[in-house]
């Protein structure tokens, strides 16, 4: 059982990494439909009502579909609310107003800052002061590896609120779907979360996202190859882990992990030869590391590990 436990865990920090690592990996897919001139509108709208449908066949299929409980129904809109429609709506045009990938990273980071609140005080959960040791040691490295030159937008104050909102809106996000995961799994949680957030969106989608549709280059396979990666691995898959993570970890100490995102991504940038990681930036992520390490310590378990 003890061995079991052990490769519970493991299992959890695996899931985990794969999540934070498709969502580096969204930012590089991202970009790609920004630089073809793709609405944002338009291309949210396609990725997380793809994901809602990918979600569905397989929960109908593995024979996981269940309805929502009556109850639930205002829990699962506000979710939705929160995560897909609030917070990528607020996140995207935080960094464009930004105009700094730096200072966008940096505030996005505070997640695990405000997630320990949520954590405390709605869901109880324990923190003790190596955790908090490790989250600040993590937010220090992901400012190294975020730093980079880069201009500040003519509207900087309206982006840093904008982003501060998509904080705010994973924050809850995050806490919502911890009380509905003690009810449904997670890969169902996260098809009625896109299907709902996909409605929210069409108003919009309509409104500023068909605009200056041109079907040669909508439905071109450079349009549709990032369009299904981000459906189906940064949506589908990786929304469905981080549902088992925050299940598992809780609102607080899951957070620390998807503060890990700006590192992830620069990662991958080095790995597909995008961008070039200097000394500093390699410091920050041994930094993260370690306070990722740290924020999982639990004294209670190290009592019960000295004790026998």
């Amino acid at each position: 059982m003890k061995n079991k436990g052990r490769l519970d865990k493991t299992l959890v920090y695996l899931v985990s990494t794969l999540a934070i690592t498709l969502w580096g990996m969204s930012y590089i897919w991202t970009d790609k439909l920004i630089a073809l001139g793709i609405p944002i509108f338009y291309f949210v709208f396609v990725r997380i009502f793809l994901a809602g449908i990918i979600l569905l066949i397989f929960n109908v299929l593995s024979g996981k579909i269940v309805p929502i409980r009556k109850k639930d129904i205002p829990i699962f809109l506000l979710l939705a609310l929160c995560e897909p429609f609030i917070y990528f709506i607020f996140e995207t045009y935080g960094l464009k107003e930004t105009g700094s990938p730096t200072i966008s990273a940096m505030v996005i980071a505070t997640i695990p800052i405000f997630s320990i609140a949520a954590g405390l005080f709605f869901f109880k959960e324990k923190i003790n002061g190596v955790n908090i040791l490790g989250i600040l040691l993590s937010l220090v490295g992901i400012v190294m590896v975020a730093m980079a030159k880069g201009e500040l937008g003519e509207h900087f104050v309206l982006g840093i609120i904008f982003l501060l909102i998509a904080v705010i809106s994973e924050v809850g996000h995050a806490s919502i779907t911890k009380r509905l995961a003690e009810s449904y799994e997670s890969q169902v949680i996260v098809m009625y979360q896109f299907l709902i957030g996909s409605a929210y969106y069409l108003p919009f989608l309509i409104w500023k996202g068909l605009g200056s549709f041109d079907a040669s280059l909508y439905f071109s396979w450079d349009v549709l190859y990032p369009i299904l990666c981000l459906s189906i691995l940064c949506s589908s898959l990786a929304f469905s882990l981080w549902v088992s993570t925050i299940k598992s970890l809780g609102v607080a100490k899951s957070s620390i992990f998807s503060a890990l995102i700006p590192v992830a991504a620069a990662l991958v940038a080095w790995v597909i030869g995008h961008e070039y990681l200097n000394t500093r930036q390699w410091a920050g992520i041994a930094l993260s590391t370690v306070g990722v390490i740290l924020s999982q310590y639990s004294a209670k378990a190290r009592a019960k590990k000295a004790s026998k």
